[in-house]
């Protein structure tokens, strides 16, 4: 008998990310002995505090090899509170949920959240996974659209102008994935006013690189004290901790938010690594000054590749405040050819960049931005010159 293979329908409505896909791409022409710069992934390189590798050994030797608690370790939850009283928040341990990751702390959000037909607004550019978990909730995406020229940030007006009746969520991630913008307190609060006439509408902050903000402190739309009761904020330790594989996430959030996200997760993967847990808490509560420096060397390289960029006018940029990113609006090479490969759009020019440069880079349709292509530059600084080189000379060759 033939097998019946057929597939669920919300395997359908899924794209594979392109961010992987253009690493996957990346890894198999090394494979094939070609010499890839990889800038497709946003993921440090460095690697993490030994202060905090040390503390997860210790919490083996300790025993804590079991199954922890759904919402995460008490004392984990206690210190992500008091991370956010410092701020000025009103936040107990038991508005703190642990999850594997903060992609992880989204899904648990959306899906106890989001019915089919609800509407979800995303500015864009946004992180690929938004509108993909969202899809899968069996939401209704609707982006808004800020270009270069808006340094990628909506106004106030523009939120407005899409917010609905039929609206139950917002998305979105200050520092950005993948502009790098950083919204102002004025900006965030000029939002937070334009919400106050929308009590339906849930919040959904993703602070993952609160801690790679070269503009100033950071600033979170929590602090307007009229949303919280219908705020979350997403963040974890992967991005400011270089704890990309140790999966640590968490939210903030109501009780009546936060209690249907533990039940979900219950049934998913219950708790998060104990190890795990035991290694974020020595993190959030240990010394800063690898972060710090960490942050420092991001600059450097934003600054260098900011300026060398120049000598090729057809991209324009912005000054990304934070994140780890470069968002290029590279629409000007479309319709260039080199005399072999004529560039129809992003998808084309990325790549051409890695066939010709071999060096990785990430479309922008994927981020809702099909004029731009996103660079990540958590690469040293040698790879990082060595791949520009690589690339401005294939733009050069673009006519």
């Amino acid at each position: 008998m033939e097998v019946d293979k057929r597939l669920a329908g919300r395997v359908d409505r899924l794209t594979e990310s392109k961010t992987l896909k253009m690493a996957r791409l990346s890894r198999e022409l090394k494979e094939q002995g070609v010499d890839v710069i990889n800038l497709s992934l946003g993921e440090p390189d460095f690697d993490t505090p030994k202060f905090i590798c040390d503390a997860a050994v210790k919490a083996m030797e300790d025993g804590f090899t079991h199954y922890p608690p759904v919402a995460g370790f008490k004392d984990l939850r206690q210190a992500i509170a008091r991370k956010y009283q410092a701020q000025g928040l009103d936040v107990d341990f038991s508005n703190v949920l642990v999850s594997t990751g903060a992609k992880h702390s989204l899904a648990n959000v959306i899906m106890s959240l989001i019915d089919f037909g609800d509407e979800v607004l995303i500015p864009a550019p946004y992180w690929v996974t938004y509108p993909e978990q969202v899809a899968l909730a069996g939401g209704v995406v609707k982006s808004i659209y800020a270009g270069v020229e808006q340094d990628y940030k909506i106004t106030a007006s523009q939120l407005d102008d899409a917010l609905s009746d039929k609206t139950r969520m917002l998305i979105f991630s200050p520092p950005s994935n993948p502009t790098g913008s950083v919204y102002s307190e004025k900006e965030l609060n000029e939002m937070a006013e334009v919400l106050r006439k929308y009590p339906s509408v849930v919040v959904v902050s993703d602070e993952i690189y609160e801690l790679i903000n070269f503009a100033s402190e950071h600033q979170s739309i929590a602090a307007n004290k009229h949303l919280s009761d219908r705020l979350v904020i997403v963040n974890g330790m992967s991005k400011g901790y270089a704890m990309t594989g140790w999966r640590m996430g968490y939210i903030v959030a109501p009780h009546w938010i936060l209690k249907p996200c533990e039940k979900m997760q219950g049934q998913f993967t219950s708790g998060t690594s104990a190890i795990t847990m035991k290694a974020s808490l020595a993190g959030i509560e240990g010394d800063k000054t690898e972060a710090r420096a960490m942050l420092e060397e991001f600059r450097k390289r934003r600054d260098f590749l900011v300026e060398a960029f120049k000598a090729e006018p057809r991209i324009k940029l912005n000054n990304p405040q934070g994140a780890f990113y470069l968002f290029m609006d590279i629409s000007e090479f479309f319709g260039t050819t080199d005399g072999s490969t004529t560039i129809g759009n992003a998808e084309d020019l990325a790549m051409y960049l890695l066939d010709n440069a071999h060096v990785s880079l990430v479309e922008g349709g994927a981020f809702g931005a099909p004029n731009c292509m996103r660079l990540s530059y958590a690469a040293s600084m040698e790879q990082l010159k060595e791949a520009l080189s690589r690339l401005l000379g294939a733009l050069g060759q673009l006519k």
